[in-house]
C-alpha cells in the first residue's frame, strides 16, 4: 500500500479548516460532499454545488431568524420546525431538495404560523424555468426531445429531476407564448420614435397573420403588432393600423410605409394615415408579379430591364423607363403590363426622399420582415396540430416575433436615417392636417 505524505494530510486539514472559516461550516461541508461528483463533468459539479450553496444558504437565514441551535432565546420570535420536501430551479429543471421550517412565534408563546424564507423564494422561481423552456421550444426542440436535452446535471439528479415531462413542457410554453402575445399587443408605442412601419402578412395554417415592424429614428428594430384573419384584406389591416395608433403611434413627424404589392394593405394605409404618410411598395413583389404573368422565355429580359429601372439613381428616370416597358408590355402581353402599372409611382418613394446606397437597398422591399416571418415559421414547425383555434396561431407567432426581436441588429445603411426622418419630415410639413383646414375655414 502507498503511503500517504504526513505533510499532505495537514495540507488537507489546514484547506478543511480555511473553507469553514471563509464559507461557514454548512457550506464547507456541502462542497466536502460534492468533491466527488466531478468526474461526472463541469455541469453535474455546478449543478451540485448550486444545490449545496442553496441548502447552506437557507439554513443561514434560518440561523439568522432563529439564532444557533439549542439555543436558550426567551426573546426570540422564531423556532425550527424541521424540514420538508421542496424543489428548486436548477439546469433547466426541477430539482428536490429539504427546505428548512420556520415558525412564527406570539409574544405570549404561542406558534403565529409558518414564516416563508426569503432565500428559498428566490431558488424555486419558476421564472428561469419557463425561460429555458421558452428558447428549447423556439429552437425548434419538441416536447417529447426536452429532457433529452437538458443540461449534463449528473446521472443521479437526472433520475430525480421534475417539469420535464411532455405536458409540464407543453404547459409552460403555452404560458410563455400566451405572455409574448399579451406583451406584444400592449406594448407601448408612444415612446418610440418611428420612421419606417413595416406590414406584410404570414400564412399559419390556413390562416394570415399580418404583422407590423417599425424602424425607429435611429435605426433599431421594433415588431409592434398583429392581426389573425382569412385572408390580407383590408378590413383586417386596418383594424392592425388602428390598434397601433390608439397605443401611441406618432406619425404625425412624417412616416415612410413599406408594403408589398396587395391593394388591401395601401388602401387600408390611406385609409387610417390619410396623405401624411408615404408608402414604398416592395419591388422584389413587384418584379415577381410580373414575372409570373410572362411567357418563361421572357422573363428573364424583361426583369433585367424592370431591375434596371428600380436602381435608377434618378426616380424620375427610373418611372419612365419602367412606363415604356409597360408600354411595350401592352403589345405582347396586357396582363403582365397591367400588373407593373398598378401603384408604379409607390416603387420610387425612397429615391424620391433622396436616400440611396445600403438604406435605400434596405427600404425598397420587405426582406426585413420576411426575415422575422421566416424565423416565426421555424419556432412553429414541429406544431402537427393546431388547437384554440386562433388563439394558438397568434401565440405562436407572437413567440416567433419575440425570438426575432432577440437576434436583431440595427437596419442596414442606419447612419443615413437621419437624413430619412428628416426628409419625412418636410413631407409632413407639406401636408395640411384636418385640424388646419377647419381653424382655415373658421377664420
Amino acid at each position: 500500500m502507498k503511503k500517504v505524505d504526513g505533510s499532505a494530510v495537514r495540507l488537507v486539514d489546514e484547506a478543511d479548516e480555511w473553507l469553514a472559516v471563509v464559507l461557514g461550516d454548512h457550506l464547507a461541508v456541502e462542497l466536502g460532499e460534492i468533491a466527488v461528483l466531478c468526474r461526472e463533468g463541469l455541469m453535474a459539479l455546478s449543478v451540485e454545488a448550486g444545490l449545496a450553496a442553496a441548502r447552506a444558504i437557507m439554513a443561514e437565514e434560518a440561523d439568522a431568524l432563529c439564532g444557533p441551535w439549542n439555543a436558550r432565546d426567551p426573546e426570540r420570535r422564531h423556532v425550527r420546525g424541521g424540514t420538508t420536501s421542496a424543489s428548486v430551479v436548477m439546469g433547466g429543471q426541477r430539482l428536490p431538495l429539504r427546505r428548512p421550517r420556520i415558525h412564527g412565534v406570539d409574544a405570549d408563546g404561542s406558534n403565529a404560523g409558518e414564516v416563508a424564507l426569503e432565500t428559498f423564494a428566490v431558488f424555486a422561481n419558476d421564472d428561469l424555468l419557463a425561460a429555458t423552456v421558452m428558447e428549447r421550444m423556439l429552437a425548434g426542440v419538441a416536447t417529447r426531445s426536452f429532457a433529452r436535452v437538458g443540461d449534463p446535471i449528473g446521472t443521479e439528479q437526472r433520475s430525480r429531476a421534475r417539469s420535464t415531462s411532455r405536458s409540464a413542457v407543453s404547459r409552460r410554453f403555452v404560458c410563455g407564448t400566451k405572455k409574448a402575445l399579451a406583451d406584444l399587443l400592449a406594448r407601448d408605442l408612444g415612446e418610440l420614435d418611428a420612421a419606417v412601419l413595416m406590414i406584410d402578412g404570414v400564412d399559419f395554417a390556413g390562416s394570415v397573420c399580418v404583422v407590423a415592424l417599425i424602424v425607429t429614428a435611429d435605426g433599431t428594430k421594433v415588431p409592434v403588432g398583429l392581426r389573425l384573419g382569412d385572408t390580407e384584406n383590408k378590413t383586417l389591416v386596418t383594424a392592425l393600423l388602428a390598434d397601433l395608433v390608439d397605443r401611441g403611434l406618432d406619425y404625425s413627424g412624417g412616416l415612410l410605409v413599406v408594403i408589398d404589392g396587395a391593394k388591401a394593405l395601401a388602401a387600408a394605409v390611406r385609409a387610417v394615415f390619410g396623405e401624411s404618410v408615404l408608402i414604398q411598395r416592395c419591388q422584389i413583389h413587384k418584379r415577381r408579379n410580373v414575372g409570373d404573368h410572362l411567357p418563361k422565355a421572357d422573363r428573364e429580359v424583361i426583369d433585367a430591364r424592370l431591375r434596371s429601372a428600380f436602381a435608377d439613381p434618378d426616380p424620375r428616370s427610373g418611372l419612365l423607363k419602367a412606363r415604356r416597358l409597360a408600354a411595350e408590355l401592352d403589345k405582347t402581353c396586357p396582363d403582365a403590363a397591367g400588373s407593373l402599372r398598378e401603384g408604379l409611382e409607390d416603387m420610387f418613394t425612397v429615391r424620391r426622399l433622396g436616400i440611396d446606397g445600403t438604406l435605400a437597398r434596405t427600404l425598397v422591399c420587405t426582406n426585413m420582415i420576411e426575415s422575422m416571418i421566416s424565423i416565426a415559421r421555424t419556432t412553429t414547425s414541429n406544431v402537427k396540430r393546431w388547437r384554440d383555434e386562433n388563439d394558438m396561431r397568434r401565440r405562436c407567432c407572437a413567440a416567433g416575433m419575440a425570438e426575432a426581436e432577440r437576434k436583431f441588429r440595427r437596419v442596414r445603411g442606419h447612419n443615413q436615417m437621419p437624413a430619412l426622418v428628416a426628409a419625412l419630415a418636410r413631407h409632413a410639413d407639406t401636408i395640411t392636417t384636418p385640424c388646419d383646414t377647419q381653424q382655415d375655414l373658421a377664420a
